[in-house]
This record gives C-alpha cells, structure tokens and sequence, in this order.
C-alpha cells in the first residue's frame, strides 16, 4: 500500500470537501443562483473553481519556485498556511447562517461564479499557503502523488457544490439543518488537525 499516495489523496478529499460546503462568496453564488433561477444555474456556478483555480496555483508555483532556495521562507509560508486552516476550521466549528440577498440579476451564473472566485482572496490564500506546498511535495514523489491530491480536491470542491445545489434545489431547509452543520463541525475538526501539521512543519522549517 502506498502510505504517501493516500495521503495526497485524503488531503485533495478533506480541503475540497471543506472548500465546497464550507459557506463563501462562492457557496453563496451556488446557492442563490439555485434558489433564484433554478438547478442548472447552480449547477454552472459549481464549476467555477476548475476554470480560476488553475492560473492561480501557476501563479503559485512560480512564486514558491523563487523561494525554493530559502527554506525559511518555505516555513513562514506554512505558518500562514497553518493559520489560514486553523480560521476556516474554527469558523466551521461554528457555521455562521447562510444569509441571500434578495436582488434578481441577470441569469449568467457561470461568469458570476468565475468573477466571484478571482475576487475572492480566500483561493490565492489557499493554494499560496497550503495547496501548491502540498502539490509540490506530492510532486517531489512522483506526478501520480501530486495528480491524485489535485484531482481529489477538485473532484470533492466542484461534487459538494455540485451536491449543495441539488440539496438546496429539493429544500432550502437544508442550509439550516442538523445535517449541514454536523458535515461543517466535521471538516472544521480536520482543518484544525492540517493546521497544526503546517505549524508543526512550519516551526521546523524555520528552526525550531
């Protein structure tokens, strides 16, 4: 059995899960445009992270590639990225409402998807502090490692969004149930227990 492969795998399956039904700008899109102009629009926005993810992570890499011969920086970069896990993972913890506002625009749901996620700052955060790290540590494996992570996490981002808009679609009361907020608490755990393994890397990076 391949410990390292099941590895890139649970970690591509934990932060995508997390990633999709944590609540944001782009949860919120999925669900109001669900709610507003039905499943298929939900639907669109779903797949917003497949086309604005990727420029973003070759952003990623070429500025980690620059600081490939410093290995302190590597170590800040982690403790940022331990500390953007342990926020998301403490706000999971406790899940705020899902609130939607009440205005009906256009129905251009996958371009509203896609300038919603480049606005975000949540998924340069992301792949700058945690998710290119881990690619190019599966990478240092073999490409199959760092490909299982990325189409582990892409797969469960873009399916529980996916998952969320039929949800919503058949009853909005899922946004408020026990159910909802139990998968949040959940994904809230484990990012809690990624965060202190980036702050545990981290601190050797640097020294400690």
């Amino acid at each position: 059995m391949d410990v390292q492969l099941l590895d890139a795998l649970s970690k591509g399956t934990v932060l995508g899960l997390a990633a999709g039904f944590s609540p944001g700008p782009l949860t919120v899109l999925v669900i109001s445009e669900t709610l507003r102009h039905g499943l298929r629009a939900g639907m669109k926005v779903s797949l917003a992270p497949i086309l604005t993810d990727l420029p973003i992570i070759a952003l990623a890499v070429l500025l980690l590639d620059r600081l490939s011969s410093h290995p302190a920086a590597f170590g800040v970069i982690a403790l940022l990225g331990g500390g953007f896990l342990l926020h998301l993972g403490l706000n999971s913890l406790r899940p705020p409402a899902v609130t939607i506002q009440a205005e009906q625009p256009a129905p251009r749901s996958l371009l509203r998807g896609i300038t919603a996620n480049f606005l975000n700052p949540n998924p340069y955060v992301f792949w700058i502090g945690v998710g290119t790290p881990i690619l190019l540590t599966a990478f240092d494996q073999s490409w199959t490692h760092a490909a299982a992570f990325a189409a582990a996490f892409f797969f469960f981002i873009v399916g529980s969004k996916l998952l969320l808009a039929h949800l919503v679609d058949g009853s909005r009361a899922f946004l408020s149930s026990g159910a909802y907020r139990w998968i949040l608490r959940t994904l809230g755990f484990l990012l809690v227990v990624y965060a202190l393994m980036f702050f545990r890397d981290g601190l050797s990076r640097i020294g400690f």
